[in-house]
């Protein structure tokens, strides 16, 4: 099975030895992704709505690069700071998966990177 590991462009930088996203087997796996915003290269330090929101941009600009989207994932894993903040977290993550949304976890963890509230990570299927 071949194995190609790539980095977008317009994507935040990652802040490890990881790569955004790693294609397998007609997969995309698409590494935990933070409220980066990629115009200022800062984490953005909003409510759980507004990082959740980039959070998922983030995938989203990730997956278009590795050719898929959002509508071929099939997979999320939601890492919450306070598992207080799911309600304002799904509303957000609902707008993005708004029918047949994926197959997903949701934990509360002791703490992220950065400070942040809300990572993300997703496994989706590449485009046909």
């Amino acid at each position: 099975m071949s194995r190609q590991a790539a980095n977008a462009p317009d994507a935040p930088p990652a802040i490890g030895p990881y790569s955004h996203y790693v294609v397998a087997g007609g997969l995309v796996f698409v590494s935990g992704q933070l409220p980066w915003d990629p115009a200022t290269r800062a984490i953005a330090k909003g409510s759980v709505a507004e990082q959740t929101r980039l959070v998922l941009q983030n995938l989203e600009r990730i997956l278009r690069h590795a050719g898929s989207s959002l509508a071929r994932v099939v997979r999320c894993g939601v890492f919450l700071a306070e598992m207080a903040d799911f309600p304002e977290m799904n509303a957000v993550y609902a707008e993005f998966f708004p029918t047949d949304p994926p197959a997903r976890s949701t934990v509360a963890v002791k703490e992220l990177p950065a400070g942040v509230a809300v990572e993300i990570d997703a496994i989706a299927v590449l485009q046909s």
